[in-house]
């Protein structure tokens, strides 16, 4: 059973900004919690119990929301404000650690996973989530990181996540290639190989890479000896396509809808999403949606 996560949070957001300069880009919010919370509680619900921030200097915010605020808390319990008390204390449950390693150099996403490696070691398979994607498994029976994990526990072999998407924007996309049919909703099937960003009409398939991997620890000594390959980074794909020609790496088709946050339509397209069913808001933002439709 996969119980580490690896979420690097290093980047400086260029695409959000000017929103992230001074504030982290998984600190914006999705109505009242910043993205890097629903991706933590998105892999505590499927298991995890450790979680590794690769981080920056930059990026405090980040830690400090995850840490315990003793003084904020005990302001909260005198002036009997329980129930925001309560959703402080519920960020991350008791048995869930946060911790915490910089990546000294931003040398892309693989030399960011990389630096998770004196945590993790190289003999414990581990899920990598990217921060600014979120996943969500509403109305599924477990969420779609959980189906991973099940199919690697079942089969061995590396899991990542795609999503089927129109082919006349696959080129956006890191696409892979299968063995055989496309598997159904929830199901994997063996990677023959990966295009990243192929030219229109040249993709392999529809089937889009999205932000969540797991990974053998096997896959450290390789990110080791990758060469910078696009933009000159370390790219992870390079070394999921070394790791391939020496074990099975299986794309899992996901279940639930994704929203890019690290881009303005994304974020606001997950902003309706989650506002429209929230429990304490979502009646008021069903009414506004309502009024402002009529307005048009």
């Amino acid at each position: 059973m996969i119980r580490k996560a690896v979420l690097p949070v290093a980047g400086f957001g260029t695409r959000c900004l000017p929103a992230s300069k001074a504030i982290p880009k998984e600190m914006i919010t999705i109505v009242d919690k910043p993205v890097i919370q629903y991706v933590v509680q998105e892999a505590v619900a499927a298991g995890i119990k450790e979680i590794v921030l690769v981080t920056h200097s930059s990026k405090s915010a980040i830690e400090n929301h995850f840490d315990k605020h003793f003084e904020l808390e005990m302001q909260l319990e005198a002036k009997g404000k329980t129930e925001l008390l309560e959703e402080l204390r519920n960020i991350i449950p008791d048995d869930v650690s946060i911790i915490s390693i910089r990546q000294p150099e931003a040398l892309g996403l693989g030399h960011a996973v990389l630096c998770a490696r004196p945590i993790i070691g190289d003999n414990e398979p581990f899920a990598v989530l990217l921060p600014d994607v979120l996943v969500d498994g509403e109305g599924l029976a477990q969420n779609d990181l959980a189906g991973m994990i099940k199919a690697y526990d079942e089969t061995n072999s590396a899991q990542i996540m795609v999503e089927n998407v129109p082919q006349d924007v696959a080129y956006k996309y890191g696409i892979v290639a299968l063995e055989g049919d496309t598997p159904a909703a929830g199901q994997s099937a063996k990677i023959t190989g990966m295009v990243e960003k192929p030219k229109s009409g040249e993709e392999p398939s529809t089937l889009a890479v999205i932000g969540r991997y797991l990974l053998p620890g096997q896959i450290f000594p390789i990110l080791a000896e990758t060469t910078p390959g696009a933009g000159n980074e370390i790219q992870l794909t390079d070394a999921i396509d070394t790791l391939r020609s020496k074990q099975d790496v299986s794309a899992y088709r996901m279940q639930g809808d994704t929203y890019d946050c690290g881009h303005q339509l994304g974020y606001l397209e997950a902003t309706l999403s989650f506002a429209r069913r929230h429990p304490k808001y979502g009646e008021g933002f069903r009414e506004l949606l309502s009024r402002y439709n009529s307005e048009a």
